[in-house]
C-alpha cells in the first residue's frame, strides 16, 4: 500500500556556514520539490545556520521554519527528556553520520527515519545493495532524500526571490544584450583562475558582440576599477548604488543577478554556487579542489579540472578550453 506522503519533515544539520548553506540549496529546493505541501522544519542541532541570518531570503518558500541550537551539544538534556519540547515529525532526515547525534536525534518523536549514519544501520530505510556514497555533499542528501520516498532528486522548486531584489537586478543588467557572467573570485588565491584570462575571455566575449558582466564579492572589491579599465563596456553583477562599488551586495542579488545571464564562467567559489541556484549554464573551474566533491549542483554545468592539463594550478587550464565550453554552452 502506498504510503502518505509526509506532512511535517524535520532535516537535522549540526551547523551551515554561508558556504555550507549554499552547497546545500538543490537540496532544499528537491525537498520541497518532492513533498511541496509538507511543512518543513530545518534544525541545526549544534550551533546556527545561515539560512536563519544571512541566506534566508533564499529559502522563503522552501523551509517553513529553521531552528538553531537545538542542544544536541547537550547530550543529558536529550537523554531525559524529548528534544524539541517533545515535537512529532512524519520523517526525520538526518544529514550528519556522527553515531551519538544520530541516536540522541532518533529520540524525537517520529514516523520514519532516514540517516546514513552506521553505514546506515540506523535508517528505517537503507540503499540497494552495492551502493556507492556519492563524493559531494549534496549528492549524498539527494541520495538520502530518494531514500526518503522523494523519488529521483530534481531541482524543480524554484527559488521565491523577492521582487524588489530582482527589479534592482534588472536595472543593472537592462533585457535586450546577451550577458556573459566572469566570477574571477574564490576563497584562496589556489582556487582562482589568472585574472588576465577572465579579462582576456572577457574581451574576445566582447569582441562577438556579448556583454561581459564580473561578479564580485567582498574579497574581490578592489578587483573593480582595474577589471572596468582592461575590460571597457563591461558591467558588474552590483546596483549602481551600491556600497562598494561593484560588488554585489547579497546573495539573494547575486542570484537574480546571474537569472540574466545566458551562460557564465566561475571559479570553485561562492559565486559559482550562487550562479548555479539560477540554474544558468555554467562552466566551473578547477584546481586543487575535487570537482566530484565540491562542484555546484545545476542542471547545465561543465567541470574544467587542472588535473586533465597536467596538475592541479588553475594557470594549467588553458584559455581554449574555457572559451570553447563557453561557445558550446550558447550554442
Amino acid at each position: 500500500m502506498p504510503t502518505a506522503p509526509p506532512k511535517s519533515i524535520l532535516v537535522y544539520v549540526g551547523a551551515d556556514l554561508v558556504g555550507d548553506g549554499l552547497m546545500k540549496l538543490p537540496f532544499v529546493r528537491a525537498l520541497r520539490h518532492a513533498f511541496p505541501a509538507a511543512r518543513i522544519s530545518w534544525v541545526a542541532g549544534k550551533g546556527t545556520s545561515a539560512y536563519g541570518h544571512e541566506l534566508a531570503p533564499l529559502v522563503a518558500g522552501l523551509l517553513d521554519e529553521v531552528i538553531e541550537q537545538a542542544g544536541f551539544d547537550r547530550p543529558l538534556r536529550s537523554i531525559l527528556r524529548r528534544p524539541l519540547g517533545g515535537r512529532h515529525f512524519d520523517l526525520v532526515i538526518d544529514t550528519q553520520r556522527g553515531v551519538a547525534a544520530t541516536l540522541l536525534l532518533r529520540r524525537v518523536r517520529h514516523g520514519a527515519f532516514i540517516t546514513g549514519a552506521a553505514d546506515f544501520r540506523l535508517s528505517d530505510r537503507r540503499p540497494r545493495r552495492g551502493y556507492r556514497r556519492p563524493a559531494s555533499m549534496v549528492g549524498q542528501m539527494l541520495d538520502l532524500l530518494e531514500l526518503a520516498g522523494g523519488g529521483a532528486a530534481s531541482f524543480g522548486a524554484p527559488l521565491e526571490l523577492d521582487r524588489a531584489v530582482i527589479a534592482a537586478a534588472r536595472r543593472a543588467l537592462p533585457e535586450g544584450p546577451v550577458y556573459i557572467g566572469f566570477a574571477p573570485g574564490a576563497g584562496g588565491k589556489h582556487k582562482c583562475w589568472p585574472v588576465a584570462n577572465f579579462i582576456a575571455l572577457a574581451k574576445e566575449q566582447a569582441g562577438l558582440g556579448r556583454v561581459p558582466v564580473f561578479i564580485l564579492g567582498p574579497e574581490e572589491a578592489g578587483w573593480a576599477a582595474d577589471l572596468g579599465r582592461a575590460v571597457p563596456g563591461a558591467l558588474f553583477a552590483a546596483p549602481p548604488d551600491a556600497a562598494t562599488p561593484g560588488v554585489s551586495p547579497s546573495p539573494a542579488f547575486t542570484i537574480a543577478a546571474a537569472l540574466c545571464l545566458k551562460a557564465a564562467v566561475a571559479n570553485d567559489s561562492g559565486a559559482g554556487h550562487m550562479i548555479a541556484a539560477a540554474d544558468v549554464p555554467l562552466i566551473s573551474l578547477f584546481g586543487p579542489t575535487p570537482s566530484a566533491k565540491f562542484a555546484p549542483a545545476t542542471p547545465a554545468l561543465t567541470i574544467i579540472a587542472a588535473q586533465d592539463f597536467g596538475g592541479d594550478g588553475m594557470a594549467l587550464i588553458p584559455l581554449a578550453a574555457v572559451r570553447d565550453a563557453v561557445e558550446r554552452l550558447i550554442g
